[in-house]
């Protein structure tokens, strides 16, 4: 009888082991194009992504750079200080967004310009999202707003 059910356990053991592993294997398969890394743009000019990659630049639109096309097409350059990555983007902008404030787009980088799908602007005039502050700061050039 012990015999039996020891032999019972292992299975059960094993059998849970099994759909534990596949579960997570399925899950990581699924979020695959899910997961949208973070890059500021001297990292992008250091290591250029894949054009097929997806993935998020942050830091502060360049002033002078913010060029509105024909029909809903804008181009913009994003820096973090240490270097300028162009920006286009079809579709209409947030209204906060404007040259010299912090913004973060999703989307692909192809032949030199980054490709944004989505576009985030601040929110309020002290907010900025915690990987560009981090990515500005990095280069020296990140100030604190008066009040904080």
């Amino acid at each position: 009888m012990k015999s039996l059910k020891k032999k019972r356990r292992v299975q059960i053991i094993a059998i849970a082991a099994v759909a534990l592993i596949a579960s997570t294997a399925l899950i990581g398969y699924a979020m695959r194009d899910g997961i949208n890394f973070f890059r500021s743009p001297s990292q992008i000019m250091a290591e250029p992504p894949a054009p097929t990659e997806v993935f998020r630049i942050g830091g502060l639109v360049e002033e002078g750079s913010l060029v509105r096309g024909e029909g809903e097409t804008v181009r913009f350059n994003v820096t973090d200080g240490g270097a300028a990555v162009p920006v286009t983007y079809t579709g209409v902008l947030p209204d906060l967004f404007a040259e010299n404030q912090g913004m973060v787009g999703t989307g692909t980088y192809e032949n030199g310009v980054f490709v944004a799908s989505e576009i985030l602007a601040k929110h309020d005039e002290d907010y900025m999202p915690k990987e560009v502050i981090d990515s500005l700061k990095e280069q020296g050039v990140y100030q604190q707003p008066d009040g904080s």
